[in-house]
């Protein structure tokens, strides 16, 4: 049963630009509960079913209009992040087999990349797949630390790198390691700027490590430069984020998710009931939000889209 959940949590506007990202009767609600730990969401268009993760209990889960909660998959070695290529098929983070996976058309899972110079890599986290195909994905430490969403392993990497990966040709490449602890990431609209949330304060308890999002320049499609502080995101984390057809950018915190211009302007809060993970685009006319958040699926209608599609006129 959907449940309603704007009159007790609106929408907070810090910014009048804001209101154009909403419709008048925009408002949250709850779709499903009963997850450990949701994270990764991603919308598959042709089937009408948004799919994400719930990591600790080793399972993925599914929604639809039709069906509602769905086990989508079980034992799936602690997926994390999942998107979708250029062909629908999805793409995920596998905590426990370290890898890049990918589900063909006929249901098969097969391991892209799990290696970098000969040595597994740490616990691929979220993944993002650019217009030419290519798959960069961040690779925190989060799944060989403890059991509990993954396998606990030391690492085999030189440090905690974001990647490019070519599954035309395989060639895996680091994009940047200027990062301490990198999770969510998003390319902008024209895939000029990448976006990367460092989330190195996750597994502190002292106040110290960073909660904020990067931007970098992606230089001829392949690797990333000029580093600087988008946005510092608080309460919480930036745990996961999708950037809109304006370039508008909609993050995780700890209570809501937040929306930034590409200026750096904090626009907006849509107030979420539990601690966010993350959110992606979907629904038939690509103008849902599906949020991530602890035990639940939340969806928001909008008054715009995912970057890759585009809505006509829509002020700067």
């Amino acid at each position: 049963m959907i449940e309603e959940l704007s009159a007790i949590l609106p929408i907070e506007i810090f910014d009048e630009r804001a209101r154009a990202a909403f419709y008048p009767d925009s408002q949250l609600e709850r779709l499903a509960s009963g997850a450990t730990w949701s994270e990764g969401p991603a919308w598959l268009d042709g089937q009408g079913l948004l799919v994400w993760s719930d990591i600790p209990a080793n399972r993925m889960l599914s929604w639809s209009a039709q069906d509602g909660l769905r086990v989508f998959r079980e034992n799936c070695e602690f997926t994390n992040g999942n998107t979708i290529d250029r062909e629908g098929r999805l793409v995920s983070c596998s905590h426990g087999r370290r890898a890049i996976e990918r589900t063909a058309q006929d249901g098969r899972v097969e391991t892209l990349v799990d290696r970098f110079d000969g040595r597994r890599l740490n616990s691929p986290n979220d993944v993002v797949v650019k217009s030419d195909g290519t798959i960069w994905f961040s690779d925190p430490p989060y799944g060989i630390v403890s059991d509990r969403e993954g396998h606990k392993a030391p690492s085999e990497q030189t440090g905690n790198h974001v990647y490019r990966f070519d599954p035309a040709t395989g060639e895996i490449t680091i994009a940047t390691d200027r990062i301490e602890e990198p999770n969510g990431l998003a390319f902008s609209p024209d895939e000029m700027v990448l976006y990367v949330s460092d989330t190195s304060a996750a597994l502190r308890d002292d106040g110290t490590g960073n909660h904020h999002i990067l931007s970098f320049d992606v230089v001829d499609g392949q690797c990333l430069t000029s580093p600087r502080v988008f946005a510092v995101v608080e309460p919480g984390l930036a745990d996961g984020f999708r950037v809109d057809a304006r370039g508008w950018i909609f993050t995780s915190s700890a209570d809501s998710i937040q929306l930034y211009h590409p200026d750096g302007t904090r626009l907006a809060r849509i107030p979420v009931p539990e601690k966010v993970s993350n959110c992606t685009f979907g629904g038939p006319n690509g103008d849902e939000l599906f949020i991530t958040a602890t035990t639940s699926l939340y969806r928001i209608r909008l008054a715009t889209r995912a970057a890759a599609r585009p809505v006509q006129d829509m002020p700067a």
